[in-house]
């Protein structure tokens, strides 16, 4: 090692760190070349190019200052002009002057008139300045801009009128004689369009921005017309000096009346040259402006294509927003356009659309519509290209709305298409609100950036699923997010036509507690005291709030949480509180002693009706003057005004409602927790049947499909199953089972029918296997798959109880007999992707309609619920092409849309019973959340995709018989607060109704066969609750009853017997037949009834037959039971003194039973037992009245 360490050699002093900073000299200069970059543009040369023509800025100085300089010239010659008069004598300068008068008889012309004019020494010098400027700069151009071929410069139009018009200037220097030689200085007009338009260009080039075609062609041809107008009228007037001696304005008129082709002949040239010239000029004309003119044509059309530009002064002085589409069809720009101008203070806003496609024919002749034309623009092109937002002035806009489009085939492309354009706008406009619509939800976390964001495949799988359990939330949830005054069917002479569209225009609104005429008196009250008494009063239903501080927004907190002042509250209503004007009607002290002695509800005493009047967005409402006081009675009695009578016939005094506490009362609060789940333990060996009980077990799912889910708390096996028990068809080593007669389910199925299983499917497995469903409510769930689903799929649904898949399509009846149809309550049949797109427009829903159909005829009582891709396709579902109730639900649909009405399609039987459904109707959520930016968000919550601590979610609850002496909706209101801390929004009303074969003109003939099931006196002598179907277990009758197919009246044999007593006192009330036409009526009738009767037996026969080869037992099969004689249609916050109905489902908003279980669990079950011990044995866990 030493000898190593002596023979290296120490560094030489240019190489040592402290000369590297001190800076070594011989180091630097040594071995070192010195290279100079651009040289070239050093020279003189490089620098005036540089100058004159490469450099914008200083190129556009000298561009305007060359123009300037032509006008000045050609202001100078009209100077000239006016200031020369050849009477007083022509010739050369310094010449004697010689007068000329012109001879109209002879042929011969004097020249001299054209060759000399007069011209003053000022004038002279200045012209002569102005020449030797500009042909010092014309030459100085030339000499920069030669690049070898001076000849290709000298043959230049420009340069040929720039000699003309300075050269002779400038030789009168030298050659006094000649200066006043004419010399033709209007023809620099030419040559100062010619500048203009350079200019121009550089103006653009200097402010990096694009010019734009359109205004550039029309500035041409303007500067041509005027030219060709100025060089005709001076050389008019110039060539005439040889003639009549016409002056500037005489020959500007002659130039309009010649160019115009309107040829008054008034004046007319006199001269050959003059003549000639006139020849000339127009020739010249019909060559260049046809040109100019078709070129300027051709921008247009171009234009109308692409749409030019948004203005930027109207961009900066008016608000204007942005709708970007793949493609734009009628369907949705009519949506969106209907609710997006719905909303009063948007009404001065503009829509531009941009869209990469050309404007349909559709779209166009909408657009032409002056009611749109002044509002809406259409911009072609692509939002990846800064040139094309730059003309949306997106970087100006209020608001982007990005939309997919969801008919193509590849529904993962078009949301990598929507996910770019995203990306583009915000990186072009960053501070530009972004309201995305994305249809796949493992696509939503790359788009998590915007604003709003609604993800298609979740909302609806979550809204499907809750249409098995919540009838008609599709219904719901749809009238709630469009915009209405609830004037729809208000003319119309059906009572529940008038209901249904008055209770439609109900929508969701905010308002701060401090400032609200609503709630601002149940400060510091608690929430179920202020949503009682402000439906009580007012007719709003309270159903949220969010704290000041809080971003979170809580559905129905609960009674222990009190109101304050910086709370916003979110309420359902026909209008906001700011439209509102509040009547209150006094009343005589007299009547109120008279009411607090007896029920509300007793005789005639009857809570008058909460008028609601909408007029030009005002809603009157006539208001009770009724304090809330506090309760003078003890016990169970709620107070004078809701204690029942003591003689109800009976002898016994029926039970009265409490009041509703304005501070919470933790020892009454109901329901129980439902960590615990009391309803399991209610199961006896003899309910199981001797089956094996699988204890499930509650948590979040341990593998989500996708990124960006929201975990939910689920009910979720304790093993997860194996991917060959989750086959229903086929056995396997741990169980035998092959069909779903086999698994012996508790409770009917739930069947899915879908193309593949997507991400979303999830969304439709998670609301029905959520912690606060009962165990014993638990539905099975089929998934009937036309393609086989994958390994990440089965891995996230393996954790789930009761969850099956099974290959097969909608389509064979075989496949929907093996995964038990008969057995199932449900059937959900989603759109497929295949099929979404269509050669012929609407088409697309023609497959899953007929098939839809089929089922429909060999299943009459099964529930189907159907989406479809065009919401105009629903009429025909269920299609009956004789029934004439129909066809005038057809002719109102069409009346209402002439009306203006963004819900014409609302009166559609299948859609008011929640049978069908689309998810366009859903792309006004997002329209709405422009003005209403909390929309998604309680939507997300109804449709339980979002868990938010401390939130209630949406279920419902059955009116059975017993429940009937509650008697009105209002009254309902009190007993659920009370009670439960529940809020009811809504009702979904199923009754009875009597379809006609026969063709009335109206609905008013049709209404008089139309019957309620409580307006006839047979169905009051005895009420019982609808059975259940054979095969449904005792679990099935849970808190939301059954859909309107499977809780059906008409199923019940008592309501059948009682239909056929109805027909006949119908058929004797009304006229008795008369004559021979009458008689062949009522004979074609029953043999259409007969044929009815036997085209159902053949389709009986046809399914028992297939169930047979199968080895399917049939005893499951009801033929019989037949859903055409009902209709069914949702009711959103109706009045308080709305009358229940039997069978009615009333939707309620529960709260969170997680909310306050480690505070209050002790009271909570000594609360839950009170109530067991004092309900009926049958209860489970839900809502006793």
């Amino acid at each position: 090692m030493s000898d190593l360490d002596t023979e290296v050699l120490p560094l030489p002093p240019r190489y040592r760190f402290r000369d590297l900073l001190l800076g070594d000299q011989s180091f630097q200069n040594d071995d070192r070349v010195q290279v100079e970059f651009y040289v070239n543009e050093n020279t003189f040369k490089e620098r005036l190019k540089l100058f004159f023509i490469k450099n914008q800025r200083s190129s556009l100085r000298i561009r305007l200052f060359n123009f300037s300089l032509k006008l000045l010239t050609c202001l100078l010659y009209i100077v000239r002009v006016l200031l020369d008069d050849p009477a007083l004598g022509i010739g050369c300068w310094g010449c004697p002057k010689q007068n000329y008068t012109f001879n109209g008889s002879s042929s011969e012309i004097n020249w001299a008139p054209i060759l000399w004019v007069e011209r003053k020494m000022t004038l002279w010098a200045i012209q002569v300045i102005v020449a030797i400027i500009s042909f010092l700069e014309t030459m100085l151009l030339i000499y920069l801009s030669y690049k070898g071929n001076i000849w290709e410069q000298i043959f230049r139009v420009s340069f040929i009128l720039e000699m003309i018009n300075t050269l002779p200037f400038i030789v009168t220097i030298f050659w006094a004689p000649l200066r006043n030689l004419f010399i033709p200085v209007f023809l620099n007009c030419w040559l100062a369009k010619h500048a203009l338009e350079n200019m121009i260009n550089d103006f653009h080039r200097a402010i990096l921005r694009t010019q734009s075609a359109m205004f550039n062609q029309v500035l041409i041809l303007f500067c041509t017309l005027l030219c060709l107008v100025f060089t005709g009228t001076c050389g008019i007037q110039h060539l005439e000096r040889a003639g009549e001696n016409l002056s500037l304005l005489t020959a500007f008129y002659f130039c309009i009346v010649t160019f115009s082709t309107v040829g008054y002949g008034d004046v007319t040239p006199k001269i050959w040259p003059s003549q000639l010239l006139v020849v000339v000029m127009i020739c010249v004309a019909l060559v260049v402006l046809p040109l100019q003119f078709e070129e300027l044509v051709y921008l247009w059309m171009e234009r109308q294509k692409s749409g030019g530009n948004y203005s930027r002064h109207r961009a900066q002085t008016e608000k204007h927003v942005i709708l970007c589409v793949s493609s734009l069809k009628i369907d949705l720009l009519m949506d969106f356009l209907n609710e997006f101008y719905a909303h009063p203070r948007l009404q001065d806003y503009y829509v531009v659309i941009l869209c990469p496609t050309e404007m349909d024919i559709q779209v166009r002749r909408v657009l032409q519509i002056p009611l749109w034309s002044q509002r809406v623009i259409y911009l072609q092109g692509s939002a990846l290209k800064d040139q094309d937002l730059m003309r949306a002035k997106m970087d100006n806009g209020e608001a982007c709305f990005i939309l997919s489009s969801r008919n193509e085939v590849d529904r993962t492309a078009a949301d990598h298409q929507t996910i770019l354009r995203a990306w583009a706008v915000k990186d072009f406009a960053p501070n530009c609100p972004l309201y995305v619509q994305i249809l796949k939800p493992e696509n939503k976390f790359h788009v998590k950036f915007a604003d709003h964001v609604v993800c298609e495949e979740e909302c609806k799988y979550a809204m499907l699923a809750l249409n098995c359990i919540c009838p008609a939330t599709s219904t719901l949830i749809t009238l709630l997010v469009h915009t209405s005054r609830g004037q729809e069917g208000q003319e119309s002479p059906e009572q529940w036509q008038r209901m249904y569209g008055r209770c439609s225009g109900n929508e969701v609104y905010h308002v701060r507690m401090g400032d609200s005429k609503f709630f601002r008196e149940y400060e510091g009250k608690s929430f179920t005291y202020a949503a009682f008494h402000a439906h009580k009063k007012y007719g709003v239903c309270l159903i949220g709030l969010k704290r000041g501080d809080d971003k979170s927004i809580l559905l129905n907190p609960g009674p222990r949480h009190s109101l304050a002042a910086s709370d916003t509250c979110f309420y359902i209503n026909v209008t906001k509180e700011e439209n509102s004007a509040f009547i209150v009607k006094q009343e005589e002290k007299q009547e109120k002693k008279g009411f607090s002695g007896q029920g509300l509800y007793d005789g005639s005493s009857r809570l008058p009706m909460h008028s609601i009047v909408a007029s030009v967005g005002t809603v009157a409402m006539d208001l009770q003057n009724t304090e809330c006081l506090p309760a003078q009675s003890g016990g169970g009695s709620g107070g004078g005004k809701l204690a029942l009578p003591t003689e109800n016939g009976s002898g016994s005094r029926r039970p009265s409602i409490a009041p509703v506490l304005e501070l919470a009362d933790s020892s009454a609060l109901l329901p129980c927790d439902l960590l615990s789940d009391p309803s399991e333990d209610e199961m006896t060996p003899s309910d199981d049947e001797g089956l094996s009980v699988v204890e499930y077990v509650k948590g979040y799912p341990p593998n989500s499909p996708y990124i960006g889910s929201s975990p939910t708390l689920c009910h979720l096996l304790p093993v997860k199953a194996p991917f060959c028990c989750l086959r229903l068809d086929k056995g396997c080593k741990h169980n035998s089972y092959e069909d779903a007669k086999a698994y012996g389910f508790k409770n009917r199925l739930i069947i899915v029918s879908a193309e593949t299983a997507g991400n979303g499917l999830y969304n439709f497995i998670v609301p029905l296997r959520a912690y606060y469903r009962p165990r014993k409510e638990l539905n099975p769930i089929v998934l009937l798959l036309d393609n086989r689903p994958d390994h990440h799929f089965l891995e996230a649904i393996c954790c789930f109880p009761m969850v099956y898949y099974m290959e097969g399509s909608v389509d064979n009846l075989d496949s929907l007999l093996q995964c038990g149809i008969i057995y199932a309550d449900n059937l959900v049949v989603v759109d497929k992707e295949s099929t979404m797109s269509a050669e012929e427009d609407y088409m697309a829903d023609a497959k899953t309609i007929v098939n839809v159909q089929t089922m429909f005829r060999l299943f009459p009582s099964l529930s189907i619920t159907t989406e479809l891709t065009h919401p105009s396709n629903m009429r025909f579902m269920q299609f009956r092409a004789k029934d004439s109730y129909s066809l005038a639900l057809s002719k109102l649909e069409k009346r209402e849309r002439e009306n203006g009405s963004n819900l014409a399609f609302m009166f559609r039987l299948p859609f008011a019973a929640g049978r069908v459904f689309s998810i366009s109707m859903l792309d006004t959520l997002l329209y709405q959340s422009f003005v209403k930016d909390y929309m998604i968000s309680i939507t997300r919550l109804l449709l339980g995709l979002d868990t938010t601590p401390g939130s209630g979610y949406l279920c419902a609850m059955k009116i059975t018989e017993e429940d009937l002496w509650i008697r009105t909706y209002g009254r309902l209101f009190q007993k659920l607060c009370s009670s439960s801390a529940e809020i009811p929004i809504g009702i979904y009303r199923t009754q009875c109704h009597v379809f006609s074969t026969s063709e009335p003109h109206d609905l008013r003939a049709q209404s008089q066969i139309s019957v309620s099931v409580e307006d006839c006196q047979d169905t009051q002598e005895t009420r019982g609750p609808w059975g259940a179907r054979a095969g449904t277990g005792g679990g099935s009758s849970s808190t939301h009853g059954r859909h309107a197919a499977g809780g059906d009246p008409a199923e019940h044999p008592l309501l059948r017997r009682k239909s056929l007593q109805w027909a006949r006192k119908l058929s004797r009330k009304g006229p008795k037949p008369a004559g021979k036409a009458a008689a062949a009526e009522w004979a074609s009738q029953q043999r259409l009834s007969l044929y009815r009767r036997s085209e159902r037996q053949e389709l009986s026969e046809l399914v028992k037959n297939r169930m047979k080869h199968l080895g399917l037992p049939t005893t499951g099969y009801d033929e019989m039971n037949d859903q055409q004689n009902t209709l069914s249609y949702v009711l959103i916050n109706p009045p308080p003194d709305t009358r229940l109905e039997p069978n009615d489902i009333v939707y309620l908003i529960r709260s969170d039973p997680l909310a306050h279980v480690a505070s209050s669990a002790q009271s909570q079950k000594s609360s839950c037992s009170h109530r067991l011990a004092s309900c009926n044995p049958e209860t489970r866990d839900e809502t006793q009245l």
